[in-house]
């Protein structure tokens, strides 16, 4: 298991390959649709800083106020990442991210900017969003909240040990694509075409 903390350097990400398990602790970023398509056509300034050498999160967290009115994170599970391919790889060069979490894995473009810009991939375990929201250990700010709702907000937060996988590296490797291709070969066996 490789603990690694943000801010993450460029470094640190290209020793990760496909198939390295991760603990991940400090400040992260969620960001789904909304979020991406904002980053590009508008290139805001207020979320840079927490993203440079960070992580984003393709989450929908369902979230509550307590007592003292902060935000707690109730479920942080994955979202499907194939929606932000439109975006993914221009978001990771122009905010200079390290890593992108989500579920089910990314295509050629992003690919091709994570070896270009020096990031990863990180897989998180759909349906698991009330454990992973244990890993959030606090809500630091949340961005556009009123505009964009909380699925689609701008969630700051910091995690300890939040557990991942690496599924696309800075080297071209891609679990995905492996495991898609070899599932094509047996299927048309199968068939036998």
């Amino acid at each position: 298991m490789i603990k690694l903390k943000t801010p993450i350097s460029e470094e640190e990400i290209r020793k990760l390959k496909v198939g390295d398990t991760v603990m991940l602790s400090g400040v992260i970023v969620t960001g789904r649709d909304e979020a991406h398509k904002l980053m590009i056509e508008e290139k805001p300034d207020f979320i840079r800083d927490a993203l440079k050498e960070s992580v984003i999160y393709h989450c929908g967290p369902v979230v509550k106020k307590d007592e003292s009115g902060k935000w707690q994170f109730v479920s942080a599970g994955p979202t499907t990442s194939a929606r932000e391919e439109p975006y993914q790889a221009d978001v990771v060069c122009e905010y200079n991210i390290r890593g992108v979490i989500g579920k089910g894995g990314m295509g050629p473009k992003t690919a091709e900017g994570l070896q270009r810009c020096g990031a990863v991939y990180f897989h998180a375990v759909g349906g698991a969003g009330t454990l992973i929201a244990n890993a959030v250990k606090e809500v630091k700010t949340v961005y556009k909240l009123e505009e964009f709702g909380t699925p689609e907000a701008f969630w700051v937060i910091e995690v300890e040990d939040f557990p991942l996988v690496v599924t696309m590296d800075s080297h071209g490797g891609s679990l995905h694509k492996d495991i898609k291709e070899k599932s094509e070969k047996i299927a048309r066996e199968l068939m036998g075409l």
